[in-house]
């Protein structure tokens, strides 16, 4: 048994290593949007099923020693895409959707080598089975999924804070060579044993249409609550591996306990604390917890789909065939989980006006959980709904569908406009009325406001939230004022709210990934077409873009790029602070934005603004109601020493604080781990 275990552990490892380090690669590329790991979990779960598929087919219509060729053959095939680094040619030119490019990268790059990985599982478990007659595996099926937690677990600890992405990469391509050589040696021992016993056609009940449909709904329930919930983390938190593979590591873990002995799986004690979990994951979602730390957030909703993800296993594993029918019920596990991915992935950003998949996937786990309750003998519930604890069953999980329905309704009441894409939620909410004057709209990206306009003629054109006159931004630009006419750039558009500085002779260029922002700014705002001057919006990834131009040569540079509360990690590396430096102006200003909950990332700025041997500064301001400015923290850089003397700078600017072992960030290298506060 050795060979298959050690077989099976080396692949599911593989397998799920190479997956944060695929999406940290490529996540520059496409704006740093948290909607990059979802595609990427998209892409895995769909040829995860495709493995499980062939490994159905080869093992159901092929012989021993043709299943060794054929695999064999295939495996040293994938060689020849190695090393799994995405070439430069991927980049995107800013205009198209996202998501295919993502995922005919991830094909090309990486697809015939985690196809095969994800082949391992199924097809080893069923020539162990076949070999060894009489042997049940799916402790193996276990132990797979235990490999793959520990690659989860250990690439942000061991792995992502020690090494380079490249050196990532490569690393694990040398371990897929040596996976080739394991799985070869597997794949020929097999070709040895018999046919008959556990495997043979009359052996077994056959499952029937009901059985296949929860092997299918389990999964794509617990797959729908992960994407949801890692989605909803990255959006309003960060767009960071460690947010991506704690709830995966947590979805997994419910699969190894479950699979590994049926006694981890507890019906009684984890049904109790679904309730629990799924009401407070729903309290999660209303409006009375949109301010809460990233100490409770995280907690809430990790826990939360661990016991959702737990039940939902739980019942699967209740639910295994005989062996004969293994293959069939992994497809079927693979389904329901690229099904959950599909969902998610790509159905919700275009069906959705908001990211409703959330809610949505609550409630379908309460109404599943209760007709696989319903379905099993052993429960009160098999007596029927008009039995006691069938109608109480019944009436409480109705209840709380309707409840997650109107308080969805409800966070919308107030909204103007909702639209979505790949990029995330936008959102227009306004408060006061016509004659109100300080009524204003706002602009919001998740929970996060990305601008708010006076809309009386008289206050229209006051330069509100993050970019009151004394703000950093504020101050640099107005200093530079004093000279004449100024070249700005300004990477995030929001509302466009910094256009209100531009005076006749001016020039602002904003840059923007998503196009819905730049609709929405010359729709629903005036600042773009209120400015006195030339204003200009650049469509795309402001790094590449800024790659791709000539020098603009930029009096004030501003680096404002949210996305919820998530910082694009690429606009914050060595690379990107060199290529603003070479976009500025002789004396020109670098103004970083780092107001943030949840990262501290000043002492990242700080950390750039040594490499490139110029000062830096901290100037930290409080909220004004009167004028509608917030509290906002920048960073200015800057060579032109005298900049830093003026008056209305020296006077609340205060120095940039360092942070004790923190490396410097490049492309090739960040940990936001470590700056979590």
């Amino acid at each position: 048994m050795l060979l298959y275990a050690l077989t099976i552990l080396v692949s599911a490892f593989l397998l799920f290593q190479v997956e944060p380090v695929i999406a940290k690669m490529i996540l520059p590329w496409f704006g740093g949007s948290a909607a990059v790991w979802t595609t990427c979990l998209l892409f895995f779960q769909v040829v995860l099923l495709l493995g499980y598929l062939y490994a159905h087919l080869l093992i159901r219509f092929v012989s021993r020693r043709g299943q060794a060729l054929v695999h064999i053959g295939l495996l040293f095939a994938s060689l020849l895409v190695l090393p799994v680094v995405p070439g430069a040619g991927w980049k995107p030119s800013g205009t198209e959707d996202p998501t295919w490019r993502i995922l005919l990268l991830l094909g090309a790059t990486v697809g015939l080598p985690y196809f095969l990985l994800s082949t391992t599982g199924p097809l080893v478990q069923g020539w162990y089975a076949r070999r060894f007659k009489g042997a049940v595996p799916y402790r193996l099926y276990a132990l797979s999924n235990a490999g793959s937690m520990f690659a989860l677990l250990s690439y942000p600890v061991l792995f992502e804070p020690v090494f380079a992405t490249h050196q990532q990469a490569m690393g694990w391509s040398f371990g897929f060579a040596a996976f080739v050589l394991l799985c070869g040696a597997t794949a020929l021992v097999s070709r040895t044993g018999t046919d008959s016993g556990v495997l043979e056609e009359g052996e077994g009940q056959r499952p029937g249409a009901a059985l296949y449909f929860f092997w299918i709904a389990l999964p794509a329930c617990a797959s729908v609550l992960l994407l949801a919930i890692t989605n909803h983390l990255s959006q309003n938190v960060a767009a960071i591996p460690f947010l991506w593979v704690l709830p995966l590591s947590l979805y997994l873990l419910s699969f190894i306990l479950c699979f590994e002995r049926s006694a981890w799986y507890h019906r009684g004690l984890f049904l109790r604390l679904l309730i629990v979990a799924l009401g407070g994951m729903a309290y999660v979602l209303s409006e009375d917890f949109e301010n809460a730390s990233i100490k409770m957030l995280i907690p809430l909703l990790t826990a939360g789909l661990f016991v959702c993800s737990m039940v939902c296993h739980g019942e699967l594993a209740r639910l295994k065939p005989h062996p004969r029918f293994l293959t069939s019920y992994y497809v079927m596990i693979s389904v329901g989980g690229a099904l959950g991915g599909v969902l998610v992935g790509l159905m919700a950003p275009r069906l959705f006006q908001g990211y409703y998949e959330l809610p949505a996937g609550l409630g379908g786990c309460a109404l599943l959980v209760l007709l696989v309750l319903r379905r099993d003998p052993e429960t009160s519930l098999s007596k029927g709904w008009k039995s006691p604890a069938g109608a109480v069953s019944a009436v409480l999980a109705a209840g709380f569908v309707i409840y997650l329905a109107v308080q969805t309704s409800q966070n919308d009441r107030d909204y103007n406009l909702k639209l979505r894409n790949f990029y995330g939620g936008l959102r227009i909410t306004g408060e006061g009325g016509p004659s109100d004057p300080d009524a204003v709209r706002k602009l919001l990206h998740g929970t996060i406001n990305h601008g708010t306009q006076f809309i009386s003629r008289e206050r229209r054109n006051w330069p509100t939230t993050y970019y009151g006159p004394e703000s950093g931004v504020g101050l640099a630009i107005r200093e530079r004022q004093e000279m004449g006419p100024m070249r700005v750039g300004v990477i995030g558009l929001g509302t466009g709210t910094l256009a209100a500085y531009g005076r006749a002779g001016d020039y602002y260029r904003f840059y923007e990934i998503n196009p819905l922002v730049i609709e929405l700014a010359r729709t629903w705002f005036t600042y773009l077409g209120d400015s006195k001057a030339h204003v200009e919006c650049a469509l795309g990834d402001a790094r590449l873009s800024l790659e791709r131009e000539p020098q603009q040569a930029f009096d004030v540079l501003a680096v404002d790029a949210f996305s919820g509360d998530s910082i694009p990690v690429h606009l914050l590396t060595r690379e990107a602070f060199a290529l603003y430096r070479r976009h500025l102006a002789p004396g020109g200003v670098l103004a970083v934005h780092v107001s943030n909950k949840y990262l501290d990332l000043t002492p990242v700025v700080r950390m750039q603004a040594d490499a490139l041997g110029e000062p830096s500064m901290l100037l930290d301001t409080e909220d004004n109601d009167a004028t509608g400015t917030f509290g906002a923290t920048w960073v200015l850089i800057s060579a032109r020493q005298e900049f830093f003397a003026k008056p209305a700078i020296k006077a609340v600017a205060e120095e940039a604080e360092p942070k004790k072992g923190l490396r410097l960030w490049t492309d090739d290298y960040s940990n936001l781990f470590q700056i979590l506060k």
